[in-house]
């Protein structure tokens, strides 16, 4: 693997910004990631919630910061469940992290956090995002009409589920 997982903290917070700032453009109007300190403090506090489990996809080699994934509302008892958001830098957008890194998160949530389902909502435009969920063996279950608002506009989304039993016959299928 060319990525690990790691937790975000304090001191990540100037090298995350400046990935952001700089992947303003890539992000367009697709997700709303920390772009100055105010933001970053805001995204920790977010982390920290029982509910939720942010991870940091750093590059193997150097440690950089090349990407985010979270698990947010995860519900255990009968649920079983998640929402997966995720973001990348542009200076490694379409170089293959990201999709290392979400099996990487697709273990951890399955195996270690014993979850059943996780499900990304995903604006049908972002066409890369589609296409990494669809990758990992993700099933779209439908369309939600203004679903989420981001940056102040409500917007429509794709609802793309991955149940862990599919995931473990998929990786049996891989080996």
């Amino acid at each position: 693997m060319r990525v690990f997982l790691r937790q975000p903290g304090p001191g990540d917070a100037d090298e995350l910004v400046t990935l952001m700032r700089a992947s303003r453009r890539l992000h367009a109007s697709w997700v709303s990631p920390p772009l100055d300190r105010i933001s970053f403090q805001a995204f920790l506090v977010r982390a920290r919630q029982p509910t939720t489990l942010a991870m940091l996809v750093c590059r193997a080699t150097g440690g950089a910061i090349a990407g985010v994934f979270r698990l947010s509302e995860i519900v255990y008892g009968p649920l079983q469940s998640a929402h997966l958001s995720y973001y990348v830098g542009a200076p490694f957008a379409r170089q293959g992290y990201m999709s290392e890194g979400l099996q990487l998160m697709l273990r951890h949530a399955f195996v270690n956090l014993r979850l059943h389902r996780l499900e990304a909502n995903i604006q049908p435009g972002n066409l890369a995002s589609i296409a990494l969920v669809r990758r990992a063996g993700f099933e779209c279950e439908g369309f939600s009409p203004r679903y989420l608002k981001i940056r102040h506009r409500w917007r429509d989304h794709e609802r793309w589920a991955l149940r862990a039993e599919v995931w473990r016959q998929q990786r049996r299928q891989r080996t």
